[in-house]
């Protein structure tokens, strides 16, 4: 969803294209979580495909450890900060694309919940109050664990990625800030 409670017809598409979880089973809830960014995608994209450091703009990550090169089947051992149900996540680089900016991960181990997780991240260009912007889209499909139901599984996973893009926001708009130069006056 947006900011203004659905989603376009543009994020639908980009949705439909690049969004498919193959093989959904009923035991499992999906959603697909929307973000406007005020900042050029390069600069975005820059810390989202940094498989090796999400702790870079994930705020529940403290430490990261990738085993191997950069490239899909890569795993990475990441710390999760305490108040979360879980020390420990093991996750498999599954899709690392530089040149339709996507990134998908899988959750392959780790002491939570979080079953058969995978989630795509996709950004697309767009033009926000009149400057280079982001449009990021993240979607996911997990196992709802016993005693659970599909919409609390889906509320607990939609609250941390909020709280990741949130915070995807926050760090790349301060950059574009920093990186923006403005025109000189001529005397």
């Amino acid at each position: 969803m947006n900011g203004n409670g659905g989603i376009s017809s543009m994020e639908n598409e980009y949705i439909y294209r690049h969004h498919k979880h193959d093989g959904m089973r009923d035991n499992q809830c999906s959603s697909a979580l929307v973000k406007h960014i005020k900042a050029p995608l390069h600069l975005v994209w820059s810390l989202v495909r940094r498989f090796d450091q999400p702790q870079k703009y994930k705020p529940f990550i403290s430490r990261c450890v990738v085993q191997g090169d950069l490239e899909i089947g890569s795993l990475r051992e990441v710390n999760v900060k305490s108040g979360l149900p879980a020390t420990t996540s093991t996750e498999r680089l599954e899709l690392l694309d530089d040149e339709e900016h996507i990134l998908s991960i899988r959750i392959v181990g780790g002491d939570h919940r979080l079953q058969n997780y995978s989630s795509i991240i996709t950004l697309h260009p767009e033009i926000i109050d009149g400057r280079p912007g982001t449009l990021v889209i993240e979607s996911f499909v997990v196992d709802v664990p016993e005693g659970n139901t599909k919409d609390e599984t889906c509320y607990f996973v939609e609250a941390l990625i909020k709280c990741n893009l949130k915070s995807l926001a926050d760090v790349s708009e301060r950059l574009a800030v920093q990186d923006r130069t403005e025109p000189i006056e001529r005397i």
